[in-house]
Parts: C-alpha cells; sequence; structure tokens
C-alpha cells in the first residue's frame, strides 16, 4: 500500500521511471542478439586424427584407443567419450560436466596430444583439436559452380581464397569445403618404369624430399653489403620437378620424368556434392561463440561481395540455406502474434470496462513490461531469440492480470460513489496482498524449468526467465504506473459514476452502448452463475464426488496422449542419407546417387520441387567430421538434401512414400532419414537419430549378432521407421601376408615394404609430407607421390608393386615374390563409448509419438538383457533420453512448484487449511490440460508443459483472488456460505477477465503454429 501512496504523491518519478524502462528496452533490442535459439553451452571438445591409409580397426586400436585412455588420466571432469573410426581418420568427442571451462579443457587435450606421439604410429601429425557446439549448424550454405572453372580451381578458390577472407567475420566458423577436388602436385608413379631401373615408391619420396626443400641458405657480407642469398632448393615450376634427378646409376641419371609424371592435379577425390545433378564445390558457415546468426549472415554477404570483386568473373556463388531468413521470419511472427494478442487483450478489457482510458491505463502493462524482461535478459548476456519471444508473445495476456484486476476493483469501488483517490486506494489495497501472492505463486511454477539439464536447460530457462520478469515487472506497474494513470485519466468516469452512471459514459456513444448491452449480458451470467454456485453449496458433497470424478477420469487420458521432446514443424526440407554396399567406389556411388534422384523427381513433382543437393563421400582431411551429425562412413554413402517449395504437400507423406519407393527400386541400398530442421539437428546432439540403442561392451561378435537382433525387433514395432545399424562390418579387404624370411633373403624388412606400399597408395603426404610454392599465386600444394589408382585395378596390378630397402638390397623386389594377397571382410566403422566398442541402432519415430515407440524399444531391449554375455550392456540414448530426463525433472520441479506455492501461502494466510483449498483449482486445471491436448492431437512435450506450467500458475492466481474475498467477507458476516457466494459473485468478473486476457493472449500463438510450417517452408526455398 505504501508504494501506491508514494506513486500518487510522485506522480513524475513513476513516469520517469517508465520512460527510462522504453528507452532501455529499446537499448536492448537493438544491442542484444537475435538468434534461433538461445545459447548453448554444454562444454564438448572434438579431436580429430588423421593417418592415410589406415583402416578403422587400426585406426581404433593404434591411434583412438591409446588417446581416450591416457584422455581419462590427465583430463579432469570427463562425462562421457565418444569416438568414431573411420579410412584414415577418427573423431573423438570429449564431453565435459556441466559447469566446466572449454577453454581449460582444449589447453589439458591439446598438451596430452603432444605427450602421445611419440608411441602412435611414425609421421602422424598431431590433431586437430576444436569447440563442439551443438548450436553451430550450418546458417549458410555457399555452393561454387562455374562452366569454365575446372573442380579443382573451385576448390582452390574456396579453400584458399574464399574461406580464408570469411574467418574474418565476427563468430563465423568456415570448415574445409565439401566436393571438389583438393588441388596438389601428383606424382604419378609407373610401377613398372619403377622396377625397370630398381627403383620403389619410397624411394621416388625418400629422393623428393632431398632434392625439393624448404630450407634457407642464410646472408652474406661481401664489402659494404649485406646480401640475401636464396637457393633453387625448390623448382618454380611443375615441369623443374619433372627434372629433378633420382639416382645415378652405371654412370647415367635417372629422372623423376622417368618413372614417373608430376602434373597439377587433385588428391584422390573421397567427397563429391552434386548440386541439382552437376559437381560442384560447397562451403558451409557455421555458428560460433555466442554471435548472432542475423549478424553472421548479413557480414558474410558483405563480405563476400568484396571477395568476389577480386576473384575471376566466371566463379558462381550462390546462398544456399539461409538460416537468417527463417530467423527473421520466426521472429517477426512471434512478435507479429504478440502484437495481435495484445490488441485482442486491450479489445477484451475495453469490452469489460466500457472504457478507453482504463484500457490504455491496463494495457500499458504490455510493452512496458516486456521492454524490462528484455532489459534483464540482456543484463544476463542472453539472446533475443524465438524461445524467449515465445514465451513473452505466451505470457501477453497474463501480465494485464494485475493491472486488470486493480483497475476493475477502481471501478468497483468507483461505483460504490468513492472519491476517485480514495477508489484508487481502496481498490490497491483491497487486492495488494492476493496481487502480490498470485504474482509469486505464477512465478514459482517456472521453479522446475530450473531442474532442467543438458540442451533443454538452455533452450528453456531463458523463456522462463522472460515470464517471470515481465510478471515481476507488471506487477510493479500495477503498484506505480497504473495508479497514476488511473487518477490523471479516470476523471470524467469518477463523475460520471458520481452521477449514477457507468464507465463508458451515456448511451449516446457507441462504444458506451455497446458496452451496456455487453454489461448486461454479463450481469446476467453472473446471476445465473450466482443460482448455480448457490444450488452447489446446497449439494456440496455432490459437486465434490462429480469433480473428483472428472478429474479421475480425466487423468485416463495420460495414457492417450503421446510424448515427444519438441512438437513436428513441416520444414520443407528432407534429409535423405543413402548407403550403397560397402566398399562401393566413390564413382560408383554417384552413379546411384544420380538414379536416387532421378527416382525422387519423379516421386515428387516439379513445381513442389525446388533443388537437390548430394554430399557424397568423406571430406577431405577429417576436420569437417568435427562438426555435424554425419552418418557417412566413406566413399559407399552419403546424404541427399532436398528442398521443396513453398506451396507442397506434406513432407513427411513424401518420405513415406519415398522410404516404399526406394527400398523396392534399389534392394541392395539402405535408406533413412536424419533430422532436416535445426531444431532436431541441435535436440539430437550429434546424433543421426532421436533414438539410440547402444551394445557396449569387449565381445565384440557376440554383441553385433545381439544388435542385429535388436535391430530386428525394433523394425516389427508399430511407428518404428528408419531403423539401422550405425556400424558397417562387411567392407572388402585386401590381406597381404609377408613372408619375413623371403624378404630378408632379400634384403629387405617389413618396414621397407610397409613404406613402398603405403607411399604407393596412399601417397606420400602421410610420412613424408613436402610442399611446392606457386609463384604466381601465393599458394603451397602438397607434392603427392602415388601411384594412380587406375594402375591399381587387379590383384595382379597389386602384385606387381616395386619393393626396395634401406639396407642394401641388390635390386627392387616385386610384392607379389615377397607375400601373399588374400580377401577378407573388415569393419568400415568402428565406434567407442567411455572406450568400450559399441555398435548403434538407430530409429526414429513416425505415425507414432517418441515416447510410444521409446516404450516399445525398452520391452525389446529388456527382453536382450537377459542374454547378454558378461561384460556387456544396453542403453537407450539419444533426444529420447533427454525427453525422459527433462519429463521425470519437470514432473519433480511441479510437484516442489505446488509445495513451495503452498508454504508461500501458508506464510501469507498464516493458515494451513485456506491454501488447500487454492490449490483443489489445480486438479481441474490440469484436467482441462489434458482434455484440450487429446482434443487436440497435441502430444506432452516441454512446449505443451510450459504452457500447462503458466495454465497452472494464472488458476492459482485466481483462486487466491477468490479465497482473500471469501475470508473478508467471512470476517466481517461470520457466514461462510455467505462468504463463499459472494466471493463467487462478486470476484466472477474479475477472475473471467483475467482468465479471457490469458485466453486471448495465446489464441494467436496456438493458431500461429499452424502457419509456422508455411513461413519455413519459404524460409527454405530461398
Amino acid at each position: 500500500m505504501w508504494i501506491v501512496r508514494l506513486a500518487l504523491r510522485r506522480p513524475y518519478t513513476v513516469v520517469v521511471m517508465a520512460v527510462l524502462m522504453l528507452v532501455l528496452g529499446v537499448v536492448a533490442i537493438v544491442s542484444a542478439r537475435k538468434d534461433i535459439f538461445p545459447i548453448i553451452e554444454i562444454p564438448v571438445v572434438s579431436v580429430i586424427w588423421s593417418y592415410s591409409g589406415m583402416s578403422p580397426e587400426e585406426m581404433a586400436q593404434r591411434i583412438v584407443t591409446i588417446d581416450e585412455r591416457a584422455m581419462t588420466t590427465t583430463v579432469n571432469d570427463i562425462e562421457h567419450i565418444e569416438s568414431t573410426s573411420y579410412q584414415g581418420v577418427a573423431a573423438i568427442r570429449v564431453f565435459f560436466q556441466p559447469g566446466v571451462k572449454v577453454e581449460g579443457a582444449i589447453a589439458q587435450i591439446t598438451a596430452l596430444s603432444q605427450t602421445i606421439l611419440r608411441p602412435l604410429p611414425p609421421g602422424i601429425f598431431p590433431p586437430g583439436i576444436v569447440q563442439y557446439d551443438a548450436s553451430s549448424v550450418p546458417i549458410l550454405q555457399l555452393a561454387l559452380d562455374s562452366e569454365t572453372l575446372s573442380q579443382q580451381e573451385l576448390y582452390d578458390l574456396g579453400q584458399n581464397f574464399i574461406r580464408t577472407q570469411l574467418a574474418t567475420v565476427e563468430g563465423a566458423s568456415v570448415p574445409l569445403p565439401f566436393g571438389g577436388q583438393n588441388p596438389s602436385i601428383m606424382v604419378d608413379l609407373d610401377p613398372n618404369a619403377l622396377y625397370a631401373n630398381n627403383l620403389s615408391a619410397s624411394d621416388v619420396s625418400n629422393a623428393l624430399a632431398a632434392q625439393n626443400l624448404i630450407l634457407p641458405a642464410g646472408t652474406a657480407k661481401i664489402g659494404s653489403r649485406e646480401y640475401f642469398v636464396r637457393l633453387n632448393s625448390s623448382p618454380t615450376t611443375v615441369e623443374g620437378l619433372n627434372a629433378l634427378p633420382l639416382r645415378s646409376q652405371s654412370g647415367a641419371l635417372v629422372y623423376l620424368r622417368d618413372v614417373a609424371q608430376v602434373r597439377q592435379g587433385h588428391a584422390v577425390q573421397t567427397n563429391i556434392v552434386r548440386q541439382n545433378g552437376r559437381q560442384s564445390a560447397l562451403l558451409t558457415v557455421l555458428r560460433h561463440g555466442e554471435a548472432s546468426t542475423l549478424d553472421i549472415v548479413d557480414g558474410v554477404k558483405s563480405k563476400l561481395k568484396e571477395i568476389l570483386a577480386g576473384l575471376p568473373r566466371e566463379l558462381r556463388v550462390q546462398e544456399l540455406f539461409d538460416q537468417s531468413i527463417f530467423v527473421r521470419t520466426a521472429m517477426n511472427s512471434v512478435l507479429r502474434e504478440a502484437a495481435i494478442a495484445a490488441a485482442l487483450t486491450g479489445l477484451m478489457v475495453l469490452l469489460f470496462l466500457g472504457s478507453w482510458r482504463s484500457m490504455l491505463t491496463v494495457c500499458i502493462s504490455i510493452p512496458l513490461s516486456i521492454l524490462t524482461s528484455l532489459i534483464a535478459l540482456r543484463l544476463l548476456q542472453q539472446t533475443i531469440n524465438v524461445m524467449t519471444l515465445g514465451g513473452l508473445a505466451l505470457a501477453v495476456g497474463i501480465l494485464v492480470d494485475d493491472a486488470t484486476v486493480e483497475m476493475e476493483n477502481i471501478h468497483r469501488n468507483l461505483g460504490m460513489k468513492k472519491r476517485l483517490t480514495r477508489a484508487i486506494l481502496d481498490g490497491a489495497q483491497q487486492i495488494a496482498v492476493p496481487a502480490f501472492v498470485s504474482t509469486l505463486a505464477i512465478c514459482v511454477v517456472f521453479v522446475p524449468v530450473l531442474l532442467l539439464t543438458g540442451a533443454a536447460k538452455y533452450l528453456f530457462t531463458p523463456l522462463a526467465g522472460a515470464v517471470v520478469f515481465a510478471m515481476l515487472t507488471s506487477y510493479l506497474l500495477s503498484r506505480t504506473l497504473v495508479p497514476v494513470m488511473a487518477r490523471h485519466l479516470l476523471g470524467n468516469e469518477a463523475r460520471t459514476y458520481e452521477q449514477g452512471g457507468q464507465a463508458g459514459g451515456e448511451r449516446k456513444s457507441l462504444l458506451g452502448r455497446v458496452h451496456a448491452k455487453f454489461d448486461h449480458l454479463c450481469e446476467r451470467g453472473r446471476e445465473r452463475y450466482k443460482d448455480s454456485l448457490d444450488w452447489s453449496l446446497d449439494h456440496r458433497g455432490f459437486v465434490t464426488a462429480l469433480f473428483a470424478v472428472f478429474c479421475a477420469v480425466s487423468l485416463l487420458l495420460v495414457f492417450a496422449i503421446g510424448r515427444d521432446f519438441f512438437p513436428y514443424i513441416d520444414s520443407g526440407q528432407m534429409r535423405l542419407h543413402v548407403r550403397a554396399p560397402a566398399g562401393t567406389r566413390i564413382e560408383e556411388t554417384e552413379r546411384i546417387f544420380a538414379d536416387v534422384e532421378r527416382t525422387i523427381r519423379e516421386r515428387i513433382p516439379a513445381q513442389e520441387l525446388e533443388a537437390i543437393l548430394d554430399n557424397i563421400g568423406l571430406p577431405n582431411g577429417g576436420i569437417n567430421l568435427a562438426y555435424g551429425d554425419t552418418a557417412s562412413i566413406g566413399a559407399s554413402d552419403g546424404d541427399i538434401l532436398i528442398a521443396l517449395k513453398p506451396k507442397h504437400h506434406p513432407t513427411r507423406d513424401y518420405e513415406r512414400q519415398l522410404r516404399e519407393d526406394l527400398r523396392r527400386a534399389f534392394p541392395a541400398e539402405t535408406f533413412f532419414f536424419q533430422a532436416a530442421n535445426i531444431t532436431n539437428q541441435i535436440l539430437n546432439f550429434g546424433l543421426q537419430a532421436p533414438i539410440d540403442v547402444q551394445v557396449t561392451g569387449r565381445d565384440a561378435e557376440r554383441n553385433l549378432a545381439i544388435a542385429r537382433q535388436i535391430a530386428a525387433d525394433i523394425k516389427s514395432i508399430t511407428g518404428a521407421v528408419d531403423v539401422h545399424l550405425g556400424q558397417e562390418v562387411n567392407a572388402p579387404t585386401v590381406t597381404v601376408d609377408v613372408d619375413r624370411d623371403k624378404a630378408q633373403q632379400a634384403g629387405l624388412t617389413q618396414r621397407d615394404v610397409a613404406n613402398s606400399m603405403l607411399i604407393s597408395l596412399s601417397s606420400s603426404g602421410q610420412i613424408a609430407p613436402t610442399q611446392w610454392l606457386n609463384p604466381k599465386n601465393g599458394v603451397s600444394y602438397q607434392v603427392a607421390v602415388q601411384t594412380p589408382q587406375y594402375r591399381v585395378d587387379s590383384f595382379d596390378a597389386l602384385r606387381r608393386t616395386p619393393v626396395t630397402g634401406t639396407q642394401g638390397a641388390a635390386s627392387a623386389q616385386l610384392l607379389g615374390n615377397l607375400a601373399t594377397v588374400g580377401r577378407t571382410a573388415s569393419t568400415a566403422l568402428v565406434s567407442h563409448y567411455d572406450v568400450q566398442p559399441v555398435f548403434d541402432v538407430y530409429a526414429n519415430a513416425d505415425l507414432q509419438d517418441l515416447g510410444a515407440v521409446a516404450s516399445e524399444i525398452d520391452k525389446v531391449v529388456a527382453r536382450h538383457q537377459h542374454d547378454l554375455p558378461q561384460g556387456t550392456t544396453l542403453k537407450v540414448r539419444g533426444q529420447v533420453d533427454t525427453m525422459r530426463t527433462s519429463f521425470k525433472r519437470l514432473e519433480i520441479g511441479l510437484g516442489f512448484a505446488v509445495l513451495f506455492v503452498y508454504l508461500l501461502m501458508v506464510v501469507n494466510f498464516q493458515s494451513w487449511l485456506d491454501p488447500l483449498i487454492i490449490l483443489m483449482a489445480i486438479p481441474g486445471t490440469f484436467a482441462g490440460i489434458l482434455w484440450m491436448l487429446f482434443l487436440t492431437g497435441t502430444t506432452f512435450n516441454v512446449p505443451s508443459l510450459m504452457g500447462a506450467i503458466m495454465a497452472i500458475g494464472v488458476a492459482t492466481a485466481n483462486s487466491i483472488l477468490l479465497v482473500v474475498f471469501a475470508n473478508d467477507e467471512r470476517r466481517e458476516n461470520n457466514d461462510q456460505r455467505q462468504a463463499a457466494l459472494a466471493a463467487g459473485f462478486t470476484r466472477m468478473r474479475p477472475v473471467v477477465m483475467t482468465a479471457l486476457a490469458m485466453i486471448i493472449g495465446m489464441l494467436p500463438m496456438a493458431l500461429g503454429w499452424a502457419k509456422v510450417a508455411s513461413r519455413m517452408r519459404r524460409w527454405d526455398a530461398r
């Protein structure tokens, strides 16, 4: 009460406070970062090891396992470790406990990586170490294309001239290009010429390293001058490399050109990008750190104009999948829905109070509360995103709660012929305590959000904070600005009441006539409600039993309402993964993808299909594996990204049709859809699917059989789709068994054979790297000694690989003279979880909610628990695990929130019974929530639970308002029944007003979800 008196005594101070809220709120909007989601600060570090030519099993055993075990010894606060080993590259992800400083974790891992290099295979480079961020999904794709430029030139321009300058844009992270052909100086060996000259691939590599040097000579002081001394250590032309001498033999020199051809070519292509059937290169722009998506995209586009001005005109750079369009569209949609909600709420208040001045007084709380909430979020370094704006949009209806109740009470006191100031003071005093307690009750019910963990914590905590800050501001304004405005705006209405009239003036005005008619209808409704309430009080037992039965029956709907972590949104985008038989060469895989594309174009009408983008194989270098959730394991598989035009049939219908059609048309290939929209990509947190059943243990053979059986059982579950085993274990492999006795007799060792084969088949880039500087563009290119792949096209050609040694072997030997060559199968992908080998069975849900499918999978897992070998464990991970954890914590937190609200009211009412009566509104509210979810076909998900939490808070607030009035009436009349009847009749109007304000405020958001898909389709089409 004191704050109301203070506000009335110092109105200018209150107005200045409101102006500061407005100005600082605008500053917060302008200066704050805008993004689609809040910042997700889960500490994860990616470690990328590379060793060309090494098989996945050897990568796992000889590199990854050593590194993982070392990490568990010297790196602190590890939560768990995941790793995946491919052909020649391995990716390790280290997840740390919440709160760990990722910079310190990177420093520890970097220091450790340097110390373990010696026990690792010779010639291995230190790993690439980067921070992994779940929200660092691609925000812009740049497709490089040209009619005249080659694939090498496209890659070169993207790698050395575009990417390097885009990296200066704040917050932008640009990995190596996808697709194209990595330009290199290729030394194409001729095995027959090598053997004829008693040379091997290792001899050429050693000679090249000795002749093509990167060593300075220094300076010389001659006379009064000091001269730079420059040697011709490295040829300045490719032709000069061809002229390098390799060996003097019988007085004759053998040159490099005699046994090989040196040319400006490209490294063996392991990754192909196709844009609408045409090969191209692709640069992916990722958001890094706390930068804004909008700022990054704007910065990239601005910088790109400067970059392209200095590059060949033949180069075309096309911007694809610009997420800033979606961010702006989503934010504008939320803002528009919030504005509509505010307008509807204002009209509702105008209709009830019949006064535009009262409406203005009430509705001024909405923008000021929202702006103050944004100020608080800005001070807490939070972004303005769809989650926080969505929370504020949902809260629009209840932001006028305190002001509406107070204004209605002021009008009620004016109707008692009180003076304006007295009506304001009495109206504020009568609801001061219940308004404060109800506001705190709404804030307290958001306590469960604080118990969320993982990505859900970072997604929904800012939303809850935005609502709480706005609610507290709304209460403050109802105690300060609303009384001041009422005093200065309601003078005419006060005189009208004194003359026996009502708010809105005489019936002469349109507003007065409409309000009078509406007020008459409301009074008739109140009278009918009073009669019903009177009857209910006479039949308390029957009404109570009926209420209990209704709530109990409604609880049964819990089993009929599904569970999802996040509602599905039709983004108009599909991400199809295609896996050809293991060992398929990339050229053949590209042909298969072309056939799949044709099938897709046959199934999706041309007027609905915007673009198709293929990404086949694994990118060069492996560092790109540190980002994203690729399911590719090698040259035999890849992703097809399909974008639909704005007007199209439901995306899921096309997915279902393509699953069936592709399975029939391509029986040898495996197809499954992955998360295409950014929401599910973030929530999957790097996994390929929302459900991941892990079989972990040392008995790989039996665990594989168990994983396959689990996959077969899951495929029979209704609603389970895209079920597949993450690992490929039937990759064709060639075994070369060297006879060490024969090799020793020929003056050779196992090292000689291994070096010759490694360089011949995988190039010298791993163990003997050398560079050539192109003086024309200033770029250094790797010089790779390797036998062209087309020359090793048979087992006989492999056997004809020449081998020489370092111990004075008389002549070169053919591999076939020293070893036997055979065939076998091996694993194309090796995965670890906490250093233990693991097999992953991935699954998605369709035509069923995620919770229902996961429950059936739990039954499958439970059946197999009894058949596990010793040391093997089964675990269900992925988005479904996050969903269950979040739901469990929300349930526990909601229980604590109800307890806190109860204790808060006990302190206020100094009674154990009154708070219990107030909480009786919660079962009815929850029953209504269940029925609405059931009738609208909405699942339990975190957003719907947030709305349920808000509804429970509002119901509690309304109950507080009713019980407080009833207690006041009871103290005056000492009649419980009459007090209850009077409270229901008198407080029906403000309760209906606040309830309708919330419903009307949420209505635009509820209807807006139906339009989100079309908005996202427009974004994808861009």
